[in-house]
C-alpha cells in the first residue's frame, strides 16, 4: 500500500545530503555555460528590490538593502537576483560566501497575503531555512557581531540605523544565556522545544518535523519519530533540510513515494485525477509541486523549470510563471 501524499500545502496554501557550497556554485556555473538562453530570460539588469517587485511579483522585504550591505561587510559577494540558472527556481539570490554558499530569499509561489519572504541558503537538494524574514536574519548577524566584537565592526557600520531598531549592543551579555544558540532560540525565534518548533512557526517547511523526528529517535521514541518524519514528507521535499532518502529512512519508507509521484506526473496520472473530479487548475498546480519534489531528489532543476513555469501559466498564475522561468 502506497503511503498518502499531500501537496496541497504547496499548491493551494503556500505552497541531502549537504552539498558543499563550492560544488553547488560550480554546478550552477557549468549549467549556465551549457544551457541555451531561456526564452523567458530578459537582458535588463535589476537591483534586488526591483527584481522582487517586478519579477517575483511581491513586496520587497523591509531592510533588504541593509541586509545586502551587511552580507557584503561579512565578506560575501553580492550576486544578481536573476542568476537563477541551475538553482531551485523559487529563490532570489542575494550573495555568495567565500565558501560558495548562496544566501537567497524564498518566493513561495502561492503565499498567503502578508507572508514575508524567508531567508534561505541554497543547497543541492533544496533549501536550508536561515530566518523567517530579513529582520530576523539581520538580528542574528548583529548578535554574532556583538559577541565577536573584534570582527563585527564592519557589520555594525554597514547596517546603519536599521541595526538600532533590531538589536541593542550588549543585550546578549545582559541576557546571561549560555551561548549564541540559546539566545537566538529565546530572543529571535522563540523556539523552546522540538515540539514547539513544529507548531506553525515555519509554515510550509518540512524541516521542523524532520528535526523533531531526529530528536524523538535519539531518545528512543521510534514510533513517534516515524510519524513526525511522515508529516515532514507531506511538505515540499526541498524544505526538509536534508535529502529525501534521509527523511524517508526516519519515516520507515523506501522509494514508494517517489514512484507514486512519478506516476502522478504522467499523462495517465493526470487524466485519473481529472476523472476523480479534481479541477484542471489544481491538477497542474499539483504537477508543478510534484516536479519540484522529484527535482530535489535528482538535483535537475533546469530540466523541469520550463514545465513548472508552464504549469503555473496554465493555472492562470502568469506572474509566478514569469518568475519561475526567469534565468539570466
Amino acid at each position: 500500500m502506497r503511503p498518502p501524499v499531500s501537496r496541497a500545502a504547496f499548491a493551494s496554501v503556500l505552497l541531502g545530503r549537504r552539498a558543499t557550497g563550492a560544488s553547488l556554485v560550480a554546478a550552477r556555473r557549468a549549467s549556465s555555460a551549457a544551457s541555451p538562453t531561456a526564452a523567458a530570460a530578459a537582458v535588463t539588469a535589476y537591483d534586488h528590490a526591483s527584481f522582487v517587485k517586478e519579477i517575483a511579483a511581491t513586496d520587497p522585504p523591509e531592510h533588504l538593502n541593509s541586509l545586502l550591505n551587511v552580507l557584503q561587510a561579512r565578506g560575501e559577494k553580492i550576486v544578481s537576483p536573476g542568476a537563477k540558472r541551475g538553482l531551485i527556481p523559487v529563490v532570489v539570490p542575494l550573495s555568495e560566501s567565500p565558501a560558495g554558499n548562496l544566501t537567497s530569499l524564498l518566493r513561495w509561489p502561492t503565499a498567503p497575503t502578508g507572508m514575508e519572504m524567508p531567508v534561505v541558503e541554497v543547497r543541492k537538494h533544496g533549501l536550508w531555512l536561515m530566518a523567517k524574514n530579513v529582520k530576523q536574519y539581520i538580528h542574528r548577524i548583529l548578535v554574532e557581531a556583538d559577541i565577536y566584537a573584534d570582527t563585527g565592526a564592519d557589520v555594525w557600520a554597514a547596517v546603519d540605523e536599521a541595526g538600532e531598531n533590531l538589536y541593542t549592543k550588549g543585550d546578549f551579555k545582559e541576557s546571561q544565556l549560555a551561548d549564541l544558540d540559546a539566545y537566538l532560540l529565546k530572543k529571535v525565534s522563540a523556539l523552546i522545544t522540538g515540539e514547539f518548533y513544529t507548531r506553525d512557526q515555519f509554515p510550509g517547511f518540512g524541516r521542523p518535523f524532520v528535526f523533531n523526528a531526529e530528536i524523538l529517535k535519539r531518545v528512543g521514541r521510534t514510533s513517534e519519530a516515524k510519524d513526525s518524519a511522515r508529516v515532514a514528507l507531506k511538505s515540499p521535499w526541498w524544505t526538509l533540510g536534508c535529502s529525501y532518502e534521509e527523511a524517508a529512512e526516519l519515516a520507515g519508507w523506501e522509494d514508494e513515494q517517489i514512484e507514486f509521484i512519478r506516476e502522478k506526473v504522467t499523462e495517465e496520472g493526470k487524466r485519473e485525477d481529472l476523472k476523480k473530479g479534481k479541477a484542471p487548475e489544481q491538477v497542474v498546480l499539483d504537477e508543478a509541486a510534484f516536479l519540484m519534489d522529484l527535482a530535489c531528489v535528482d538535483g535537475n532543476w533546469d530540466d523541469v523549470v520550463d514545465r513548472i513555469a508552464e504549469c503555473y501559466r496554465e493555472a492562470g498564475l502568469d506572474d509566478i510563471a514569469k518568475f519561475i522561468a526567469y534565468r539570466e
